[in-house]
């Protein structure tokens, strides 16, 4: 995984609640098992027509740069399908905000390197009054809005936040810990 420690960028807004894995990667196009490819049907019923038609309106749509989606409240939630954390970071989002999100989804986008990060509800409306950049400093575990200055913490688990500090999902980091697992386990006899 690459490493993450701090991001500043445009948000892409997405102020819808209730948010679903099947919208986010709609079923259909859940044939792989590769991480790769699933971003270019990231919200595929809302950014496309029934004929593939581009849906003009849709923020994905309209605005093409910005590696944080801001989301309205209870994203990620529906099914605990892992395709909706690898469409987001294949399409190129990095963070993703929100007011609450699904906790199986929380948990699929942190072992991906996508960064799940929780704000309160007048903050998610600041964002999404002011659209625009974030600045988020995981080592800080802050996120600022550049135009105000306004910021607020965010909570996340002190493993989580050292594996993608550091770039290691679960395997990564149960390997760089193998001479301590080994000492213990001769230890233990």
């Amino acid at each position: 995984m690459e490493k993450f420690t701090k991001i500043s960028s445009p948000i892409i807004p997405l102020p819808l609640e209730n948010v679903d894995t099947d919208q986010i990667i709609p079923a259909r196009f859940l044939k792989s098992t590769s991480r790769d490819g699933f971003g270019e049907n990231l919200f595929r019923d809302w950014r496309f027509d029934k004929e593939g038609n581009t849906n003009t309106d849709f923020v994905l749509n309209k605005i093409t740069e910005g590696e944080i989606l801001v989301a309205g409240k209870n994203f990620g939630c529906g099914s605990s399908r892992e395709h909706a954390a690898w469409a987001l970071t294949d399409y190129g989002f990095k963070v993703v905000v929100s007011s609450f999100f699904a906790d199986i989804f929380k948990g699929n986008a942190l072992n991906n390197g996508l960064l799940p990060v929780q704000v309160s509800e007048a903050f998610l409306q600041a964002i999404f009054d002011s659209s625009s950049e974030l600045e988020v400093d995981l080592e800080k575990q802050v996120i600022r809005i550049k135009d105000t200055g306004a910021e607020e913490s965010f909570d996340i688990s002190a493993y989580k936040k050292h594996c993608l500090v550091n770039g290691l999902d679960d395997i990564d980091f149960l390997l760089s810990n193998k001479e301590e697992i080994e000492k213990f386990e001769l230890n233990r006899n």
